[in-house]
């Protein structure tokens, strides 16, 4: 019993500390070379959801175009923004935009090449993804399994109550 108080002690601390991480300002390059620093989405007045992933993970492929098939809608009910940004290195960097361009994707593609935001977020594995408002992480997870979107969009209507 012990066990799982310390258990439910820590999942409730880590839930609070995610909630207090503020954007880190890190300087990232969009999918035309075009320099942003991230910190700058701090300032949004509706939630940001920001997805780290890479060409080569399939399990991100699968969320990203899962949230694709319902952004439009998400942007009309909500004016969520979707930054997904990519961590693949500088060999494969290059498979970044004409993936995006052949998908369809119609949110923002920032490339984080040497990790510096991967780092500055603690992202260990991708899929991660975060939902962020007025500088804050306020929601995480990582991995992908079917429908994990609908909890995307709940913890952002959530946000805009």
């Amino acid at each position: 019993m012990k066990a799982f108080y310390a258990f439910m002690l820590l999942f409730v601390f880590s839930t609070v500390n995610a909630q207090q991480k503020d954007l880190p300002a890190v300087v990232l390059a969009d999918l035309e070379g075009k320099k942003i620093d991230f910190s700058s989405y701090a300032n949004e007045e509706k939630p940001v959801i920001v997805s780290f992933w890479a060409t080569w993970c399939g399990p991100c492929l699968k969320e990203l175009a899962a949230i694709n098939d319902v952004y439009d809608d998400w942007q009309k009910e909500t004016g969520v923004k979707l930054i997904a940004v990519s961590i693949d290195d500088a060999k494969s960097v290059k498979r970044v935009k004409p993936l995006v361009n052949g998908k369809g994707w119609d949110y923002t593609v920032l490339l984080d090449t040497n990790h510096d935001l991967k780092r500055a977020m603690n992202v260990v594995n991708v899929p991660f993804t975060a939902v962020v408002y007025k500088g804050k992480i306020v929601y995480k997870h990582t991995s992908y399994t079917p429908g994990v979107e609908k909890e995307l969009i709940k913890q952002v209507k959530a946000l805009i109550k």
